[in-house]
């Protein structure tokens, strides 16, 4: 009867589900708190792509485009990048607090803590790279790929968000303090920058650095991200780009996973 289409189909509620949507909520709350910090993640890639893309566009030649178009990409990524990376450090304050243990001996589900995360996280940083697309915009830098680029430029972030995200996680769960957290992370992430296409194209890197370059996850999602707003979509190049993320996200989870496990039986 016409009448029984009105019928809602609801989503099976399961522990599972239930202690995820609760401890997303929980990140969403103490967001609130941090406005200040919110607003300087949104404003310091803008910075960048201005910044960096006038003072450089005067130093490097990027075949027909502008080196803010150029640059376009690589912002968007580190947006993510940058996010991710320091995604893990509320987990590892919960540690300190014991807030964690307490979290774990409560009715919810421990794989939820890393769901939660990821979800948070990742719907954060996409959020974000939508800005810096809009902000792109304002200064005329399209995505030649069109809405569908836009799509796949936050997915692409994504896939390389979910594998950035576990390995910040698996330190959170690993290491003893957040001193050791943000030490490690002010040691490697310029080094990881430079050592990708953020900057220059790779064929105008040293050999060595190409080498370098072409092992690290951030050098395949900037040139997918980059090649989607400058010439369009291509296919086959974009499937290698995502099966290339999607390994590394394998790794990084089962190593995620694998650290949490650790500490909650320590």
């Amino acid at each position: 009867m016409a009448g029984s289409s009105h019928t809602r189909r609801r989503v099976p509620k399961t522990p599972f589900t239930r202690s995820t949507a609760a401890l997303t909520l929980r990140w969403l709350h103490r967001i609130k708190r941090e406005k200040v910090g919110l607003a300087a993640s949104v404003i310091q890639p803008v910075v960048w792509l201005l910044l960096f893309g006038s003072v450089f566009s005067r130093i490097v030649t990027v075949s027909t485009y502008s080196y803010i178009a150029f640059m376009t990409g690589g912002v968007v990524v580190m947006t993510t990048f940058n996010g991710a990376l320091n995604g893990g450090v509320e987990l590892l304050f919960d540690r300190e607090s014991r807030m964690l243990y307490r979290l774990l001996t409560s009715p919810i589900t421990p794989s939820s803590i890393i769901a939660s995360r990821l979800l948070f996280v990742l719907g954060l940083t996409s959020a974000q790279s939508l800005a810096m697309l809009l902000v792109a915009a304002l200064v005329g830098v399209g995505v030649a790929a069109g809405a569908l680029g836009v799509v796949l430029i936050v997915l692409t972030g994504v896939l390389l968000g979910v594998g950035i995200l576990s390995l910040s996680m698996a330190l959170a769960f690993t290491l003893k303090g957040h001193e050791q957290f943000f030490s490690i992370l002010g040691f490697v992430t310029l080094p990881i920058t430079f050592a990708s296409t953020e900057f220059a194209p790779i064929q105008d890197m040293p050999h060595w650095l190409q080498t370098v370059a072409m092992l690290n996850p951030l050098t395949y999602a900037i040139n997918g991200v980059r090649s989607l707003v400058l010439t369009g979509l291509n296919w086959g190049e974009l499937g290698s780009i995502m099966l290339v993320l999607g390994l590394f996200d394998v790794a990084m989870f089962s190593i995620a996973v694998y650290t949490m496990r650790r500490a909650i039986e320590l």
